[in-house]
């Protein structure tokens, strides 16, 4: 029997946005052999909840037989494979290219350097069929010891890059693997320097790499690591942006942990290290997401955070509209593209709850969307993006009784509700309000789920996610899984207890295996309904004990393979990976009659004149019907009509300094705003914000219909701001060096003052008021000057040619951008 926590599966989902995909990569972990024989005892388990054990009807999944004929297809297009003598404790899968049906599996361990003296090793597997077999070409990277935790980085196209744990005493730099064919065959190069962390690819071009080094120097290579040029020293991070921007904090000479101090300066460079412009100093930390950059500013040790937004790569940014934050407070971008983002700032204390802020599309003006937001101990977030419908999220809130629920919102954030009750699962008698809970990233850190809801944009309206039904979200209730085909307005219960599961072929086809607690697998479960009937195969003779479900990026695949490890003769364990290629068992080609037209979002509550109508547009797809059983294929594309909708309130927020009135549904005043005026700061100028106390949601494309009306006028003259603003830009090249040229340019400055001024003061009679309409804040300002840089230091751009080629993309299995803060003593959150 092995105990349920000893098995720990960690996905790391690494795909790229665009269509240049970088591959999927997925870790699987085997525990020590002597802990999975039992010497490991499982973790009491305790309801954080409050409430009782549900013993309700169970739930009935729909089975159906596997006909004879099935079975023979699957038996014939079942290949196992079983990786013997092999002794890592880490598996480490990756795809590598679209299509390509190459994949990668590092095999290592999670040791210190030492082990590899004592027997420890990598081995690099490789396989041209999508999986069905492995080759082990551990010779083409001299066996070398590979980092487990920098694994394989793939970058676009068919770029591949492995680092090697290499000690730093006695040796100049590291050394890394570079291959441009998906690791049909590798480079030896050695770095100039060591990494403290893994090597980021640029977006689309694989040649463009940049590294940080363990003595804080940030290096760049132009030709896939070949020539490295070390371009900046001090530098705390770096990330890529659009283009060829590249975005860095560093530290001044005279900073002492900096980054606890929010003493960094934020700078960006275009011409990939040749030049240098300072975005903002008093920097506490940064990130970019969708066309979004944003970083935290700390003046002092005293002083609140607050956090600053740009949708032009730095060059203008204004100051959000968002509560300030302490040292015992975070921030964190739960979700963003070009239209808005979702923003989690922490209560203060350890609430393990904060309030979720909605912008609008230029990262300023945000407005509440949930209050008591669940954010636990681990800094973990239950927020989930559903891609399968347009404007659906999901996630959990921590209610004033200390119960979590489950809230979804349809329209981007602008309103929440609970989740209606899935159609075949009742709540015990006594419970007043029956509804579903789902289960997210907190569940799965705490071992209660073996993965989060999952959905794809190719497979509309699907989402599968595991969650139990109740007054709250509860661990006393063994999670199910659950399933919606419409984006999460309904559910029904689909499997009992706790599964991993994967779309295929864009949704026509659910896989589906039970994590096991104790004992070990040999069945899995396929679906070609979404989830409404499931049938059983046996695909292997001999179970093992099970580690994880791994397919092709995206879900244009009709293979999974499942891994795990049986133990060998000698009671050594011994990974085994078993595809399964549907792709013979449905061969039919879907047609024009396997496919209905489904209207998204339609309720049966709503008028049929705004049946539909969400985010200011009514979608209308072709969509694969349940009862068909045909391949959709990889080329399947999804098709959808639009046309947009009247204006109604729901296709507004309240504004900032408003709220939604329970009542009446209008949008009001905040109490502690009354008698305050509405006005934004601009260079010392005297601006008003007036605003209709409504802001259209992000992405809305509604037309006509309901228009807020503009507010009474006030005006106020907004305070002379500080002239010690750090909004400077910096050139690396002086053009006025000699007392002639400094003599002209005085001259000409303050001709051109002078002209500045008097058009000012003309402008100012003319336009002396901004006026705030809906989507159409002019907040943004800049105030960059040249000026001699002497806070932080600049690396002679001397081109080092030492061979050097560590290629990683950083990279997330999500996209949370946390600004973490000093010193957070969260104790965690338990559901067990």
């Amino acid at each position: 029997m092995i105990p349920g926590d000893v098995w720990v599966l960690l996905w790391l989902l690494l795909g790229a946005e665009s269509s240049n995909l970088r591959g999927k990569t997925v870790t699987f972990h085997r525990a020590p052999w002597d802990e999975a024989r039992g010497h490991v005892r499982a973790r009491p388990k305790r309801d954080a909840s409050g409430s009782s054990p549900y013993h309700g009807p169970p739930l009935t999944s729909c089975l159906l037989p596997l006909t004879p004929a099935e079975h023979i297809v699957l038996d014939h297009n079942t290949h196992e494979t079983g990786f013997n003598g092999d002794d890592g404790s880490y598996v480490i899968l990756t795809w590598v290219g679209d299509d390509t049906g190459v994949i990668l599996v590092l095999s290592t361990i999670s040791s210190p350097l030492e082990s590899f003296h004592e027997g420890g090793s990598s081995r690099l597997y490789r396989s041209i069929d999508y999986g069905k077999s492995f080759n082990d070409i551990s010779q083409r990277i001299n066996h070398t010891f590979i980092k487990e935790e920098f694994g394989v980085s793939v970058g676009p196209g068919s770029s591949v890059i492995l680092t090697a744990d290499t000690p730093v005493l006695n040796n100049p730099g590291g050394i890394i693997f570079t291959s441009r064919d998906a690791g049909a065959s590798f480079k030896f190069i050695q770095l100039p320097f060591h990494l403290a962390q893994p090597i980021t690819y640029h977006f689309f071009n694989p040649d463009y790499l940049a590294a940080l080094s363990i003595d804080g120097g940030l290096w760049l290579s132009l030709d896939f690591g070949a020539r490295w040029t070390k371009v900046h020293d001090g530098v705390n991070s770096f990330l890529w942006g659009a283009g060829d921007n590249l975005f860095f904090s560093c530290s001044r000479i005279d900073a002492v942990e900096a980054e606890e101090r929010g003493d960094l300066v934020l700078k960006r460079t275009q011409d990939l290290g040749k030049t240098f412009t300072i975005i903002h100093k008093d920097v506490f930390s940064f990130g970019y997401i969708g066309v979004f950059l944003f970083f935290s500013v700390m003046e002092d040790s005293r002083s609140p955070r607050v956090m600053y937004f740009s949708s032009d790569q730095g060059k203008t940014f204004s100051q959000a509209l968002l509560p300030s934050a302490s040292t015992e407070q975070f921030y964190s971008i739960l979700d963003g593209d070009e239209d808005m983002l979702f923003m989690h700032v922490d209560n203060p204390g350890d609430t393990y709850f904060g309030t979720m802020y909605t912008s609008d599309d230029r990262g300023i003006l945000f407005s509440k969307s949930l209050e008591r937001h669940l954010f636990d101990g681990h800094r973990k977030s239950d927020f989930t993006n559903i891609t399968s419908l347009r404007g659906v999220y999901l996630t959990n809130k921590l209610d004033v009784d200390g119960r979590i629920r489950s809230v979804i919102s349809f329209n981007r954030g602008g309103a929440w509700r609970q989740l209606d009750k899935p159609e075949n699962v009742d709540c015990e008698a006594h419970v007043k309000k029956c509804n579903l809970h789902i289960h997210g990233e907190h569940s799965r850190k705490n071992g209660i789920v073996p993965m989060v809801a999952l959905s794809d944009a190719t497979a509309v309206g699907l989402v599968i996610a595991h969650g139990s039904v109740g007054d709250s979200l509860s661990s006393s209730q063994h999670p199910d899984v659950f399933v919606s085909s419409d984006g999460g307005y309904s559910w029904k219960g689909t499997l009992k207890g706790p599964h991993l599961y994967s779309i295929l072929d864009s949704g026509g086809l659910i896989v589906a295996v039970e994590a096991q607690h104790s004992g070990q697998v040999k069945t899995i479960k396929f679906s070609t309904d979404e989830g409404q009937c499931w049938k059983l195969y046996n695909f292997t003779e001999q179970p093992f004990f099970f580690a994880g479900l791994a397919s092709e990026p995206g879900t244009k695949a009709m293979s999974v393979s499942v891994w795990g490890f049986r133990p060998e003769d000698d009671g050594q364990p011994m990974w085994v990976a078993v595809t399964i290629d549907f792709q013979s068992l449905i061969t039919r080609e879907c047609s024009k009659k396997d496919y209905e037209v489904w209207l998204a979002h339609s309720t049966e509550e709503k008028d049929p004149g705004t049946n539909g109508c969400v985010l200011g547009a009514k979608e209308t797809y072709r969509r694969l019907k349940k009862e068909s059983v045909c391949r959709n294929g990889r080329n399947y594309v999804v098709k959808k009509k639009q046309s947009p909708c009247l204006c109604t309130r729901e296709d507004y927020i309240c504004d900032y300094g408003f709220y939604r009135h329970v009542n009446t549904s209008e949008c009001v005043k905040q109490p502690d705003a009354t008698n305050k005026t509405m006005e934004m700061c601009l260079n010392g100028q005297e601006d008003e914000l007036l605003t209709t106390g409504y802001r259209k949601v992000a992405s809305d494309r509604c037309e006509g219909g309901f228009a807020p009306r503009l507010s009474a006028q006030t005006v106020r003259p907004c305070a002379t701001p500080s002239t010690s603003s750090p909004l400077t830009s910096t050139s690396y090249v002086s053009h006025f060096d000699t007392p002639e040229e400094r003599l002209v340019l005085i001259l000409v400055c303050a001709g051109a003052a002078v002209i500045v001024l008097t058009a000012v003061i003309s402008a100012a009679l003319v336009v002396r008021r901004m006026v705030y309409r809906t989507r159409e804040p002019e907040y943004r300002f800049s105030n960059l000057r040249s000026q001699d840089d002497s806070s932080c230091i600049t690396a002679d751009l001397l081109s080092t040619t030492s061979s050097n080629g560590t290629v990683y993309q950083q990279e997330s299995d999500n996209l949370i951008l946390q600004d973490f803060t000093g010193s957070v003593t969260h104790s965690s959150i338990s559901l067990t």
